[in-house]
């Protein structure tokens, strides 16, 4: 959906055999009528698409699609590489298809057949829940997925990698160390960055309003940002008025071909790819610096309903794996348990010299 609230069409041309097929076409209207967001209807799509060339090259149609083509489907999907590393032929190189990915594939595959079956065009969803391994360890009731969920922290840099990443950011132009500075400082999104307004500001308050239709929850939050945040910022927008934009959005493009027109989310993850390359960092993503202000915050003793308000999560146990990460829970335990120990220790070491003193 559009910042103005239209639904905003597919590029059919870019997933021809979604468009050549009428249910998974009709589908994807469904999704894009239903307000989603537009980088959950280009997931569903590519991940789509790509199910739908696994079906042409098996001679299978989608109506007769069965538990058995799914498991093939998973099987090909378990040792397909990453598009960045298209030549890998070893399979414990680490560099397949994440587990996220796999998971988001299959999701978008099985919501495709619950809107066939919905629709009354078959009986049973071949990509049900858990019906495939049967097992009390897995699941409340007793059931595994197609595909085991492995849940992982965050990555966040370590304190040498985070210097290396500063060292490259000094040369940056201006507009990236702003854009790069608030992405750290108010934990936002690389959509809600990429779409803030000058209106968004309240530099009398050093506020940012994040609007509703830019975040992924939908729901608008109002967060502050830092004294040098706030002198990056001051600085940019007195170096944003020579570019000539004068558009509501904040960010703007350099570029001779897009000059002064707003910044796409594109092409601010090819400038943090770029910095993450030369820094050596390659790790580092435009999604980094939200996870490293909301780690650092759990460090900082936030509580957890204060971190989920700040990130704007509506699930607490969101906001629970940052504090994980931070260590926190676990450091505050171990502190507490060793003041009991150390205090044991020292009162058991004193009765060394006297033993029938202590008895």
């Amino acid at each position: 959906m559009a910042a103005d609230g239209s639904t905003v069409e597919p590029i059919w041309e870019r997933y021809p055999l979604i468009a050549s097929n009428s249910c998974a076409r009709r589908w994807i209207q469904s999704c894009v009528m239903l307000g989603l967001a537009k980088n959950t209807i280009a997931a569903y799509m590519y991940a789509i698409e790509g199910f739908l060339r696994f079906a042409l090259s098996h001679s299978v149609d989608l109506r007769s699609v069965s538990r058995e083509t799914i498991a093939q489907y998973v099987g090909e999907l378990r040792t397909q590489p990453r598009r960045t590393y298209a030549n890998v032929v070893r399979i414990d190189s680490g560099r397949f298809l994440s587990n996220a990915t796999l998971q988001q594939r299959l999701t978008a595959v099985r919501l495709l057949f619950e809107f066939l079956v919905d629709e009354g065009l078959l009986r049973t969803n071949p990509v049900s829940r858990g019906r495939y391994t049967v097992s009390s360890r897995f699941g409340a009731n007793g059931t595994q997925g197609l595909i085991q969920k492995f849940h992982k922290l965050p990555w966040i840099p370590t304190e040498a990698q985070w210097m290396a990443l500063l060292a490259v950011v000094r040369n940056e132009p201006m507009r990236n160390r702003c854009m790069l500075a608030l992405a750290y400082d108010a934990a936002l999104r690389r959509e809600e960055l990429c779409q803030l307004r000058s209106s968004d500001i309240d530099p009398a308050h050093r506020l940012l309003r994040i609007r509703a239709e830019t975040t992924k929850g939908h729901r608008e939050r109002v967060v502050p940002y830092s004294a040098t945040s706030g002198e990056l910022l001051r600085d940019y927008l007195r170096h944003r008025r020579s570019l000539g934009g004068d558009g509501p959005a904040l960010f703007l493009s350099e570029s001779p071909r897009n000059y002064a027109a707003p910044i796409s989310m594109w092409t601010w993850s090819k400038v943090v790819r770029s910095i993450a390359i030369r820094a050596g960092v390659p790790a580092f993503a435009t999604h980094t610096l939200r996870h490293l202000c909301l780690t650092d915050l759990a460090r900082a003793g936030w509580q957890l309903h204060e971190i989920a308000r700040f990130a704007g999560h509506q699930n607490l146990e969101t906001t629970r794996q940052y504090v994980h990460l931070s260590g926190r829970d676990l450091a505050d335990r171990f502190a507490r348990t060793m003041r009991n120990i150390h205090a044991w220790r020292l009162d058991a070491l004193a009765c060394v010299p006297a033993p029938a003193e202590c008895q």
